[in-house]
Parts: structure tokens; C-alpha cells; sequence
């Protein structure tokens, strides 16, 4: 059984409709240094993150403390909003996330499908570093829910699920905090 650690990135230098892809910003490069400290007394474990720089550069920390690479894992990346204009996004994701799975688009019903296949693939421990809304895709699936928000989870929040390759099972939400979609 594999125990999987889904960590939100730190806060971002810039909002959703305002940067492709942000890195941190001060503030959440010292939570993903907080988070480091506070994983880092775990067994070591397979390291992952998205492909977009702010989860990328909050899985640095932890793999520089257990001398790892991090893996990028593109299944656990930002929600796509493809023909979305960037100034848009933020309305676009907002109803999205007011919705119900089932009301969702195709594309993002598949990309919340894909982030939790690759979660049930892993046969090891894992930190995976993600975003908001992927991390609440995967507790919707793991707690049976049909709304795409399940917690406000906060900068650098933990949360805990196990799998063994069939089951994804959720057995600690991550802290919560209040998150603006913008």
C-alpha cells in the first residue's frame, strides 16, 4: 500500500488570470521551506510535481533535504481551460468550481480522471506537489463527492491518501485557508 502526500504549492507571485505560470513568492518560498521541515522528518519518499514552476519550485526544498530528484508528473498539473482567454480564466474556473462534476466539460472530467489514475498507480510513498483544484479532484473521488471543491485548502497544506493500486482513500485533509480564485 502506498501512502501518498499531496501538497498544495506555496503562494504564487501571481494570480491565475494574471501569469501562464508563476513562480513563488516570498511568502510561499518560505512555506515550501516551512513544509520541507515538517515533511522532511518522513521516511523519503518519491518526490513529484507539476509541471508548472510554483509546484516545482515548492517541491525543491524536500528534495534538496532527501537528496532526490523530483519527478514531473504532468497528470497532476493545473486545470486546463483550453480556449480560455487568460483574462477570463478566473470567471471560467470559478464556475467550474460552483458546479458539479457532472456539469464539468469533458476535458476537465478526463484531466480529474488522469490525476487520479496516476495517484492509484503509485506503488511506493510519495510527496506529490500540486495545485487546489487537482487536490480537490483527487479528495472528490476519494471521499465520493461530486463537487469539485471539497476543502479550501490552504498554501502548503498536507493531505494524506492511500492507495493499493485500486481504491484512492483519503485519511487526512490538508489545513485549510481562505483561497480567491482570481
Amino acid at each position: 500500500m502506498a501512502i501518498i502526500r499531496m501538497v498544495r504549492h506555496g503562494e504564487a507571485a501571481a494570480g491565475y488570470s494574471e501569469h501562464p505560470d508563476p513562480g513563488l513568492s516570498e511568502r510561499g518560498a518560505q512555506q515550501a521551506e516551512t513544509v520541507a521541515d515538517a515533511l522532511g522528518v518522513l521516511p523519503a519518499a518519491a518526490v513529484f510535481s507539476s509541471p508548472m514552476a510554483r509546484a516545482q519550485e515548492t517541491a525543491a526544498p524536500l528534495a534538496k533535504l532527501w537528496q532526490t530528484d523530483v519527478q514531473i508528473a504532468p497528470a497532476v498539473s493545473e486545470i486546463p481551460s483550453p480556449g480560455v482567454a487568460p483574462h477570463e480564466r478566473g470567471s471560467w474556473l470559478q464556475k467550474v468550481m460552483a458546479s458539479t462534476w457532472d456539469d464539468a466539460p469533458d476535458h476537465v472530467r478526463a484531466w480529474r480522471d488522469g490525476i487520479v489514475d496516476f495517484l492509484r498507480s503509485l506503488e511506493t510513498d510519495a510527496v506529490v506537489f500540486s495545485h487546489y483544484v487537482a487536490i480537490n479532484a483527487a479528495l472528490s473521488v476519494a471521499t465520493g463527492s461530486d463537487s469539485p471543491r471539497v476543502a479550501h485548502l490552504d498554501h502548503c497544506s498536507v493531505t494524506s491518501f492511500d492507495t493499493d493500486g485500486g481504491e484512492l482513500r483519503m485519511f487526512e485533509t490538508g489545513a485549510q485557508g481562505d483561497t480567491v480564485i482570481l
